[in-house]
């Protein structure tokens, strides 16, 4: 059995060495390297996959997040509610921007935004509302785009973790994470089930005003050289790192079913076991891309599992041990323990596995039965 790797990219590249190795000399061969074609050909990808009139790549997927902001015009001092328990970037670009974050709880079905809890949050300054398609599990973007309309407020997806993940309404239609809201963000931090090689972004919307707005800003400002129309930012996806994507947007559709078919075998392992619960697995995983697979250890010992694997050679971790309202950049008298008890659970009991495209029967099975020997013993 080979090592197990939390995500193994080197055996995802082997596979497409030779695509992805003629996109990148291509660049270097027309040193295009900023705003060559290569990136012209994946935003032009982006858009057909992902059925949206307009993919505006950037630099990284915070801003991503940031830019849509800006594009939206929030002013300091707007409130912009999103999810307690994500990573630090949607946060921190709500508070770089001088607005007012305010974190609400999540549903512990399916540990994305609480719907009641927007509800409950919502104030006349609130602006705008991030939902977080946490773990690549599509967040109910129905219930928060009728609750935006019912309040005049902007939807911002932050989409990081879930491209590809389809969202079902209730009259039988789907789209996809990230095309729902006013704008949506994303990242293609190596890990994602998208990843390029180093740092790199996207913003989406159905918008045309919207999205002339954000192409200038994540060019300084420009439309025409040296005309600064708007304020911008210098935050654009480099040639290679677009060339390196165009090798693999061809194969997001079975990555990700890798992803659901590792995950579905991991449930089918674990999910009857008294001190698990298994991630739900919904319309055949179709909303759920499993950017993470991540158990929840009930009476038992998390941390000790966790160092049990560890020391079998299985990579795991924690994602997120710390909510986002006691990280001390973050610390708000209007916080109160009460408010986040969903958060406050996950927090205790949430267990990563590896998850990648590249997982074999075999390291599947290692790792499950490695699990249960210690919730057994």
């Amino acid at each position: 059995m080979k090592k197990i790797q939390m995500v193994d990219l080197k055996s995802q590249y082997d596979k497409i060495a030779d695509t992805v190795n003629a996109s990148i000399q291509e660049v270097l061969n027309t040193n295009t390297y900023i705003n060559g074609p290569q990136v012209h050909e994946f935003q032009k990808g982006l858009e057909i996959y992902l059925d949206v009139k307009h993919v505006i790549p950037c630099a990284n997927g915070t801003d991503a997040l940031q830019i849509a902001m800006m594009g939206l015009g929030l002013q300091p001092g707007d409130e912009v509610i999103t999810a307690d328990f994500t990573f630090a970037a949607t946060v921190e670009v709500i508070a770089l921007l001088q607005l007012t974050p305010v974190l609400v709880d999540v549903d512990l079905h399916n540990m994305n935004i609480s719907i009641d809890r927007i509800k409950a949050a919502i104030t006349p300054k609130t602006k705008a509302i991030v939902p977080v398609h946490l773990f690549g599990r599509a967040a109910n973007m129905e219930a928060i785009m009728a609750l935006a309309n019912e309040h005049n407020l902007f939807v911002i997806e932050d989409n990081a973790q879930a491209i590809g993940a389809n969202c079902k309404f209730s009259d039988g239609t789907k789209k996809k994470a990230g095309t729902i809201g006013h704008v949506g963000a994303t990242s293609f931090f190596p890990s994602k089930n998208l990843g390029c090689y180093g740092d790199g972004g996207a913003i989406f919307t159905n918008d045309d005003a919207l999205a002339h707005t954000i192409r200038g800003i994540v060019n300084h400002g420009m439309y025409e050289r040296y005309h600064h129309d708007v304020v911008g930012v210098n935050s654009r996806l480099d040639s290679i790192q677009a060339g390196v994507l165009n090798a693999k947007l061809p194969l997001l559709d079975s990555y990700n079913k890798a992803r659901q078919t590792a995950a579905m075998k991991y449930s089918a392992a674990l999910q009857a076991h008294k001190n698990i619960i298994a991630p739900i697995i919904c319309d055949n995983c179709d909303c759920h891309v499993f950017h993470q697979y991540t158990l929840r250890i009930i009476d038992a010992d998390r941390n000790g599992l966790m160092q049990h694997l560890l020391d079998k050679g299985i990579p795991c971790a924690i994602y997120y041990p710390i909510p986002l309202h006691l990280q001390k950049a973050y610390l708000d008298v209007r916080y109160k323990e009460e408010d986040f008890p969903v958060t406050n659970q996950l927090v205790k009991e949430v267990l990563s596995l590896p998850m990648h495209t590249e997982l074999d029967d075999d390291q599947i099975t290692f790792i499950t039965d490695s699990v249960l020997e210690y919730l057994n013993k």
